[in-house]
């Protein structure tokens, strides 16, 4: 169970880090940073024009890629939860489990490395560099520490709820 566990975890975060680094390299769509603090959406210019030929549809093909993924991590964990015979608190131990491993990973790599260290969004969108610097690592904690403690649990707890029902 723990091996699968960690497995699937990679693979979502594997899938998150493909859409993630494909709406802001590819496609370029003002719409997908919804997550951004409120001053980077205001300064982000939207983007008529395609970095490269093709590069939105390299993005979405990405991005459908990395949903794809997504749903396969949920298929696979449901199914060998039913195939193991998994009650309410096996399937939640393994959805909490994937979602603290995606929610540690954002934290780390997608808001420090990629934004504060290697300024990955600054470097597609220029225009947010001053809503940056004043920003310390960190600055969305309260917002990231609801979703691990309280929004991730709540949704595992239902997932698997409705999994141990339907098991």
């Amino acid at each position: 169970m723990m091996l699968l566990t960690i497995f699937l975890a990679i693979v979502f975060c594997t899938a998150i880090t493909l859409m993630l680094l494909s709406a802001v390299a590819f496609v370029q769509k003002k719409e997908f940073f919804s997550s951004a603090p409120r001053e980077a959406r205001e300064a982000v210019l939207p983007r008529e024009k395609e970095l490269f030929y093709g590069a939105r549809k390299i993005g979405w093909t990405l991005i459908i890629f990395s949903i794809l993924m997504i749903l396969g991590t949920g298929v696979v964990s449901i199914w060998d939860g039913f195939r193991s015979g998994f009650g309410f608190w096996q399937f939640f131990t393994r959805f909490v489990l994937i979602f603290t491993i995606y929610k540690v990973y954002d934290m780390v790599c997608f808001d420090y490395f990629l934004l504060m260290k290697f300024r990955f969004f600054q470097h597609y969108y220029p225009e947010t560099e001053s809503v940056y610097p004043p920003k310390k690592y960190g600055y969305n904690l309260k917002s990231q520490l609801l979703k691990l403690l309280v929004i991730f649990p709540a949704a595992s707890a239902i997932a698997a709820w409705i999994c141990s029902l339907l098991g």
